[in-house]
């Protein structure tokens, strides 16, 4: 690899600082709404410091609405506690060049208090806790993520002025696989390439998508953290990269009455030392088979880690890739769980989530799942072959209401996750149901303005 991508060692950030290749250092996090948050860090500082000590921020990161807003009903973090301080602990195996910003690296922290303890709420916690829970078992989690956006020749301040009306999508017309229609923006999807194999990722296509303006790029498989650690990495550099070049682009998981914006998880088991365990020969083994039935048995109950916000829950509309039946099938995209490849590459797909899905949360929770229907060896039903839209099945949770009632009276999830994370994400839930309820949507004075 050259010496100009890729990850970092310690060793090669001290070359790169003495010579002035680099003079900032990013301490990040990923916050509930799956944002990457934290400090730009003078590189010198970071190695001075920063490098043995970690550094600071205050706990109400995790205890904000999406305006950074300060909220009631947080255990962690509130003003009868004072608001506080939590350590930024820097895991330095994720340190890596940000090519679309000069002479800048940046690192994943842990959040832990100040007498050590981890932060449990913290959704890189959250994951790592479950990992730890197949590490146990002798075994690793491998996952990908496809996350599809909606590219705008509006930049970003233009758009919020505009209060997102009126604004010109990238294509005009359904480009999905269209090779000329992802070519009218192949300058900015090809920066967004090769700017994230820079970063260190493993870049495997773009594609365009349906909806206007949509395209999706792909990255390989890799551990599940690792993944989830690249996926908000580039989700906010596309973002930086589509603002540099005059545009904008929106992982809203619905954007407007057309196709949503998905983000397909793909995940599988491993054993730790790289034997198959979801694979016997061509065929499902035992332990997929109650993979499987665990993730049908708990959707419902955990897809507010799958569909966090208001907005998520426009995606599931019949007929249009996002699922509404929790169902399984084999390479079947009307399902919930679509079961693809064979042997080394057999994997279950889960196509609930959308663009806005926090995907450590995502993935613990389908982690957690799989390891219930593991542990109860739970029995598998048949695959569903046909239209999973018209099937008689239980229903993907239709409103973040109904979602959070389901989490909120889950013993699946406080066995996984524990009380405290629970009661976390549920008063998150709460706080978005509350500021929809108190706002007033450019729906209703079209209806009520003059004739009501």
């Amino acid at each position: 690899m050259d010496a100009a991508q890729g990850p970092l060692t310690v060793e090669e950030l001290r070359a790169e600082v003495d010579s002035g290749g680099i003079d900032t250092v990013v301490a990040a996090f990923t916050d509930m709404q799956g944002r990457l948050q934290g400090k730009r860090l003078h590189a010198r500082f970071f190695l001075d410091s920063v490098l043995e000590h970690g550094t600071e921020g205050c706990n109400y990161l995790l205890a904000v609405d999406v305006d950074m807003n300060t909220v009631e009903g947080y255990e962690m973090a509130s003003w009868s506690r004072g608001y506080g301080d939590f350590m930024f602990v820097p895991d330095l195996s994720t340190l890596c060049r940000v090519p679309w910003q000069p002479a800048t690296a940046l690192l994943h922290c842990d959040l832990a208090w100040e007498d050590g303890r981890p932060v449990v709420a913290a959704p890189r916690q959250v994951l790592k806790r479950q990992t730890d829970r197949l590490a146990e078992r002798g075994l690793v989690a491998l996952a990908g993520t496809e996350l599809e956006f909606i590219v705008f020749r509006d930049t970003f301040e233009d758009a919020w002025q505009k209060a997102y009306r009126d604004m010109s999508p990238a294509n005009l017309y359904n480009v999905d696989y269209s090779l000329l229609g992802t070519a009218r923006i192949e300058p900015l999807l090809r920066r967004i390439r090769n700017e994230m194999t820079s970063a260190g990722m493993t870049v495997e296509s773009a594609k365009g998508e349906c909806n206007l303006g949509q395209h999706e790029i792909a990255f390989k498989y890799d551990e599940t953290v690792r993944t989830c650690d690249n996926h908000s990495l580039y989700k906010t550099g596309a973002k930086e990269i589509a603002g540099q070049e005059g545009m904008s682009l929106t992982f809203m998981a619905k954007y407007d009455e057309r196709e949503g914006n998905s983000c397909h998880i793909h995940l599988s088991f491993r054993g730790t030392g790289g034997d198959l365990v979801f694979a016997d020969g061509d065929s499902m083994s035992a332990m997929c088979h109650q993979y499987l039935a665990g993730q049908l048995a708990a959707m419902r109950e955990l897809t507010l880690f799958f569909a966090p916000n208001i907005n998520s829950y426009k995606r599931f509309v019949e007929g249009s890739f996002a699922p509404t039946a929790v169902k399984w099938g084999h390479d079947n995209r009307t399902c919930s769980l679509r079961v693809v490849g064979r042997g080394p590459s057999l994997r279950v797909e889960n196509r609930v989530p959308g663009g806005d899905v926090n995907p450590y949360l995502a993935c613990a929770a389908l982690v957690a799942a799989g390891l219930h229907g593991i542990e109860n060896e739970l029995e598998l039903e048949e695959a569903f072959t046909g239209n999973a839209y018209t099937a008689d099945a239980e229903h993907v949770p239709t409103s973040l209401a109904e979602a959070l009632e389901l989490w909120e009276g889950s013993e699946i999830a406080r066995a996984a996750f524990g009380e405290e994370v629970v009661a976390h994400y549920a008063n998150m839930a709460k706080v978005e149901i509350a500021a929809f309820g108190r706002s007033v949507t450019d729906w209703e004075r079209f209806r009520c303005f003059e004739r009501m």
